[in-house]
């Protein structure tokens, strides 16, 4: 049984407004940010100022997705029944910052997170948070690059 190919989308030519699609049996993957997360010391109020500045929907995520810690969704853009943005755009979350040295992190979409692990560290990366499974969303692992900037990689459950 023939299942779906990942490539990435450069390698066609083409370029895609969303993250992916699907033609052909060939699931097209863009390497580009799709999920942010802000750490926060004081939720009600990085919420407060979020909402004020920008307008975005920040509420309580659900219980499984958060793994029981306190986390918000941040909506930049609308999403539908299964939390997916509707029109082009980058959503994020909050989480209770209990260690002063966490920063904002860009995740960053992948096909297979080992195979982009095993990128990372022979580029001179580095992994800081192993690989883990994120409940109904995928497979997640942050890194810092040379320079010690954070970011992460995210492949998606549905592949």
């Amino acid at each position: 049984m023939l299942g779906n190919v990942v490539v990435p989308a450069q390698s066609h030519g083409f370029i895609s407004s969303n993250n992916y699609f699907c033609l052909k049996k060939v699931k097209i993957l863009d390497h580009t940010v799709v999920h942010f997360e802000i750490p926060a010391k004081d939720s009600d109020k990085l919420k407060k100022f979020y909402s004020g500045v920008f307008g975005w929907k920040i509420e309580k995520g659900n219980e499984l997705m958060s793994g029981g810690m306190e986390y918000l969704m941040i909506s930049t853009v609308p999403v539908d029944e299964r939390m997916m943005p509707t029109r082009p755009g980058v959503n994020g979350g909050m989480y209770k910052n209990k260690n002063k040295n966490l920063k904002p992190v860009n995740y960053i979409s992948v096909e297979s997170a080992d195979e982009y692990i095993d990128k990372i560290k022979k580029l001179g990366g580095k992994i800081i948070a192993p690989k883990q499974e994120v409940p109904q969303v995928g497979w997640t692992a942050t890194a810092e690059d040379p320079e010690g900037n954070q970011f992460a990689i995210l492949q998606p459950m549905n592949q």
